[in-house]
């Protein structure tokens, strides 16, 4: 009983480290994926294509090479290491492979839903006298919330399960701790970590719910 205890607090201390990557990568993904998405609607056409061709490249190459390249390429190329030493340099290159990447996809989701809203209320606010400022606030915004809701709910929920991917440069994940107790004969610990996914994301799941419920006003 004491032992199974111990593996369960080793394994919620490791999922504690997948949250707090989920957490950190939602907080840098989130603004910059907005900015990624000006930046790919932008009508300087440099600027556009730039951007536009570091969006293909993110979403075209796998999250785990990403990680990997963001983790280790400074020191194989021969530049000093920006990562600090020990866990918390590796912790904070995953977070940085994963708010470039999904802000990426953000940024898609953005474009889409910006792109999407009728113009005419946009003009209409304008012939009101309505300022950018005003129309964006009190016209736009909500209902580009509502737009947006369905798909970035399904990234979040994507990103809870891709946090374990950082095991690959030994952040010390749940999976990660899970199998540490299958080479010993163990195998318990690795299928109960399902059970934390499970559990996050069904919450997840009743919040994005609650909040399209909220925005049903806007159909």
């Amino acid at each position: 009983m004491n032992e199974t205890m111990v593996i369960l607090g080793r394994l919620g201390a490791g999922f504690w480290l997948n949250f707090e990557l989920f957490a950190l990568t939602l907080l840098f993904a989130v603004p910059l994926g907005l900015v990624i998405a000006f930046g790919s609607m932008s009508r300087f056409l440099p600027l556009k294509t730039v951007v536009k061709g570091f969006v293909w490249v993110i979403r075209g190459t796998p999250l785990m090479l990403q990680i990997i390249v963001i983790y280790l390429g400074p020191g194989l190329l021969g530049w000093q290491n920006p990562w600090p030493a020990g866990g918390f340099g590796r912790l904070t290159a995953a977070v940085v492979a994963f708010a470039i990447n999904y802000a990426c996809y953000f940024s898609e989701i953005y474009r889409g839903g910006i792109e999407s809203l009728p113009k005419g209320q946009i003009e209409a606010g304008q012939v009101l006298g309505m300022t950018k400022r005003q129309i964006f606030f009190k016209v736009t915004l909500l209902q580009l919330v509502k737009r947006i809701l369905p798909p970035m709910g399904n990234e979040v929920i994507t990103l809870v399960k891709d946090t374990s991917l950082a095991n690959i440069i030994a952040c010390k994940e749940i999976i990660m701790m899970a199998k540490e107790y299958t080479s010993k004969g163990l195998i318990w610990p690795l299928f109960s970590t399902a059970v934390f996914f499970l559990v996050f994301v069904g919450a997840l799941t009743l919040l994005f719910s609650w909040l399209e419920k909220k925005l049903n006003y806007f159909r």
